[in-house]
């Protein structure tokens, strides 16, 4: 351009294990610690995160800087799940599960239909550990349904992005995505596309 060579970044797509405390963007203008920073110097091409996870919430991260594959995966007509485990005060029923599943009202409109299920329980510390599959991304909006409810977020990850999960990683471990998880996440939202 302008008699400039136009050098085209190579498509870069990593999964990342956020940690607590750490904010799921480029740059905080409260000079927090961002995904970025837990990057090697090794990634050269300028990425940023397929959507966000909240400060105090960990887990599975994408972070590309393909601008077109992230508009899809975090446009919610593509109905890309995500699947979060969190650990909430109280112990849900099964009424209250259902409630989620069928959807809650949150800022004055319904979730879509999620998967709720009670991993386990408390009953001394009357805290329970609850799964939760949404394919929506509000804002807040696992802490907001589990709130719907009557259940306060103590603790919150999330465990899967689609078929991506984090074997193997431990907090700010990352690594690359293989041509073939590339692949199929570009397949999953063709076949979205189609339907």
């Amino acid at each position: 351009m302008d008699g400039e060579p136009v050098e085209i970044e190579m498509p870069v797509y990593l999964l990342l294990y956020k940690p607590r405390q750490v904010v799921s963007t480029v740059h905080d203008d409260k000079k927090r610690k961002t995904v970025i920073d837990l990057l090697d110097s090794k990634i050269s091409e300028r990425v940023y995160p397929v959507g966000r996870l909240d400060y105090d919430t960990t887990g599975l991260l994408l972070l590309t800087n393909d601008g077109t594959l992230a508009n899809e995966l975090t446009h919610p007509k593509y109905e890309v799940d995500k699947k979060y485990v969190a650990k909430v005060q109280g112990i849900p029923t099964n009424d209250e599960l259902k409630q989620l599943r069928k959807g809650v009202k949150i800022d004055g409109r319904m979730t879509a239909p999620a998967k709720s299920k009670l991993m386990s329980s408390d009953d001394k510390k009357k805290t329970a550990i609850v799964a939760l599959t949404i394919h929506e991304g509000q804002n807040h909006q696992v802490k907001k349904m589990f709130q719907a409810v009557g259940h306060s977020v103590m603790k919150l990850k999330r465990e899967t992005y689609a078929f991506l999960d984090l074997q193997g990683l431990q907090p700010g471990d990352y690594r690359h995505l293989t041509p073939e998880e590339v692949k199929e996440l570009k397949k999953l939202i063709a076949k979205r596309q189609k339907r």
